[in-house]
């Protein structure tokens, strides 16, 4: 919670400096469309990273089965790990940083950009320095990822969306389906068997694009209204 804080101060002193603005640019102060968009981008991401590990275990001899261990407070202690979590990516990478770099390179530059860093930051959390084709597998999947949250920003101009589109997604891979740092969660698979060949390469294809083009797909309806 201290970085979160640490955070909003480098931003608004950014802003004031540099930008002669505030933290009000980022969009913080809820008003139905945001509070919509929040909803639209947890709701959207939620349920694709649902379908995502259902497919994990669709098509082998595998299930998900409840983890009769986990305890309320213990959820509660994880959901807050998680939300945590999603703030503090987000005001890094989505906050004042990205809205200064959209000033003075433009939107399509500013993502890109955004978007490499998002990929280049989960080397370090993943601890992947040493091993090439994980650190290319990670970069890809988090900065298409990345890429999402910064167009979701520039888009609506907050950080509504984003932050539902992350927390919806974390939310889910990590508590819901145990599929993270925190272990075993809600959910766990009962073996494991898991899904190989051109199916494996298929449901690993839908991890990576689906929520992407979704959100892509949901802007370009938007713009022709």
């Amino acid at each position: 919670m201290i970085g979160i804080i640490i955070e909003l101060i480098f931003s608004w002193l950014l802003l004031k400096f540099i930008a002669k603005g505030d933290l009000s640019v980022l969009g913080f102060k809820p008003n139905s469309t945001r509070l919509m968009h929040w909803s639209i981008g947890f709701l959207l991401a939620a349920g694709i990273c649902t379908l995502y590990h259902i497919l994990t275990t669709a098509f082998i001899n595998n299930t998900w089965i409840l983890n009769k261990q986990l305890t309320f407070s213990a959820t509660l202690i994880s959901s807050w790990w998680v939300l945590k979590s999603v703030l503090f990516e987000e005001l890094l990478f989505r906050g004042a940083l990205l809205y200064l770099a959209i000033e003075k390179c433009g939107m399509t530059k500013a993502c890109l950009l955004s978007a490499a860093c998002f990929g280049i930051y989960h080397w370090f959390s993943y601890n992947a320095f040493g091993n090439p084709f994980q650190m290319a597998i990670i970069f890809v999947m988090t900065a298409i990822f990345g890429w999402m949250l910064a167009l979701s920003f520039a888009k609506t101009k907050s950080l509504y969306l984003p932050i539902g589109l992350h927390l919806g997604w974390n939310l889910f891979n990590i508590i819901i389906f145990s599929n993270g740092p925190l272990g075993r969660q809600l959910f766990v698979k009962a073996n494991e068997s898991h899904l190989e060949g051109i199916p494996s390469l298929l449901v690993f294809l839908f991890q990576i694009f689906a929520l992407p083009l979704l959100l892509y797909g949901y802007f370009k309806l938007k713009s022709r209204k």
